[in-house]
């Protein structure tokens, strides 16, 4: 760990949410949850309004809507998301060539290979002054001598502001904590170490290696003791090359019934489809991992013709993977992840088709349509369908966004990120001929509510 807080940690606030809000003005300092919209989909990304609520990010889009019913509940637009982070990774190569990005939204930064120089904290302000003035959105940042103690420091910064760990002042951070802050504690290990009496990070650390390691095994415990005390000598690592994304549950009590593993699978294919765009990524290789009620562990992969990062696609293809696996017995662990990954995709169109013909035309389950090549017009089936929140074009009243659609009918906001004031609302026939799907139009920097209300990171 390094004797100065040089290692900066940056996470753009309820990214998605505040993209949505920054792009549609009758949105601003209202509740807007950015997620799956069908019957299984999951919030990808609540705004600070709606989290006061208790909306998060992974919840089933169902519990949302019951917590936060007057929310704006939207697609994600993957495509102005990248074009945002595209902005903000380049405002943090001004300030050090030595960027480990984590997703569209959050890096790390090495502030001792930039050759700005002088105090940590002024660059860090400095940085999201800038942020601000360029996007609009603003940034939470922390400042530490190690990425551990840096990622924590931008947690307890949220939202938009910044926290600087200074040397001896490591143990005030991390010891009220609870054990759900260090990398590595999920739900099952957390349940694991309060069953043991242990709840927080200073009584991992009063606890004692020996016993963590009796606790947990000989490497998850002897890490999660080391990262407790504080511990963390990894590099700010450039161009990381990621081999793969997933994710994994535990259960507490084994699954025995074969539609809640089912269930699971599915659920799991979306947090995975989730991670991977939020990486900006797409993978070739859709791998599901059970462990069985005896510890026996197996996997089992399939692999595409073409990256995709299409939650239908890899909804499917672990599906396919699972239904042979023997689960009679009693399912300790499930997971699903993608491999293979590349900086593009190249939909599986016949994979593509066959789901649109089972969902027919209600809403995707999780996350909007893919994005057509600028060259082919769209499919006809496609062209009828409008998801709240995608940007339409009107020959007569111009831009908007589709507030909601249903029973043969669309309803348009005609507004743009640069009005100041909510547009007009008219509503059209969904095979209206002179209603069209357009590009998101580039945001413009507005005035944000000055307070935001305290609540669950993100």
């Amino acid at each position: 760990m390094r004797s100065s807080p040089t290692i900066l940690h940056l996470d753009m606030d309820a990214f998605f949410a505040a993209v949505e809000q920054a792009s549609k003005p009758s949105l601003r300092g209202k509740p807007v949850v950015v997620g799956g919209l069908g019957p299984r989909g999951v919030v990808s990304t609540a705004s600070y309004e709606a989290r006061v609520h208790g909306v998060h990010s992974a919840m089933a889009m169902a519990h949302a809507r019951r917590l936060c019913p007057n929310a704006a509940y939207l697609v994600p637009r993957f495509g102005i998301y990248r074009q945002i982070s595209d902005t903000v990774m380049a405002l943090l190569g001004e300030v050090s060539p030595l960027i480990e990005p984590l997703s569209l939204d959050e890096a790390f930064v090495d502030l001792e290979a930039g050759e700005l120089g002088g105090d940590p904290r002024a660059v860090a302000e400095r940085l999201r002054a800038e942020i601000r003035a360029t996007t609009g959105l603003t940034a939470s940042v922390g400042l530490a001598g190690s990425k551990l103690l840096a990622k924590i420091a931008s947690e307890q910064a949220k939202p938009d502001g910044l926290v600087v760990v200074t040397p001896g002042s490591e143990r005030a951070l991390l010891d009220p904590l609870p054990v759900r802050t260090l990398w590595g504690v999920g739900p099952a290990t957390a349940e694991h170490l309060r069953k043991a009496g242990i709840t927080t990070i200073a009584e991992i650390v009063h606890a004692g290696e020996p016993e963590m390691v009796r606790l947990l095994g000989k490497a998850h415990g002897a890490s999660l003791h080391a990262s407790a005390a504080g511990l963390d000598n990894r590099p700010v690592v450039a161009d990381r090359d990621v081999k793969s994304i997933s994710v994994e549950d535990t259960f507490d009590a084994d699954l025995t019934d074969r539609a809640h593993v089912r269930y699971e699978i599915d659920r799991l294919a979306e947090r995975c489809v989730q991670r991977l765009r939020g990486a900006g990524r797409s993978g070739r290789t859709v791998v599901v991992k059970v462990r069985r009620y005896d510890f026996s562990t197996l996997t089992r992969s399939e692999t595409l013709r073409a990256p995709t990062d299409d939650p239908g696609v890899v909804r499917e293809t672990a599906r396919r993977l699972i239904e042979p696996v023997d689960t009679t017995g009693g399912v300790r662990l499930l997971g699903v992840g993608v491999a293979g990954l590349a900086d593009f995709t190249q939909e599986d169109l016949f994979a593509q088709v066959a789901e649109e013909r089972a969902a027919g035309e209600r809403e995707p389950d999780a996350y909007a349509p893919p994005e057509l090549p600028a060259t082919a017009p769209p499919a006809p089936e496609r062209a009828k369908l409008w998801w709240p929140g995608q940007d339409v074009e009107h020959e007569e009243f111009g831009s908007g966004w589709v507030q909601g659609s249903g029973v043969g009918r669309v309803t348009v906001r005609f507004e743009v990120p640069s009005d100041s004031v909510p547009g007009r609302v008219r509503t059209f026939a969904v095979d209206d001929p002179a209603l069209a799907h357009r590009d998101p139009l580039p945001l413009v920097p507005y005035s944000s509510p000055a307070s935001v209300p305290k609540s669950p990171s993100g």
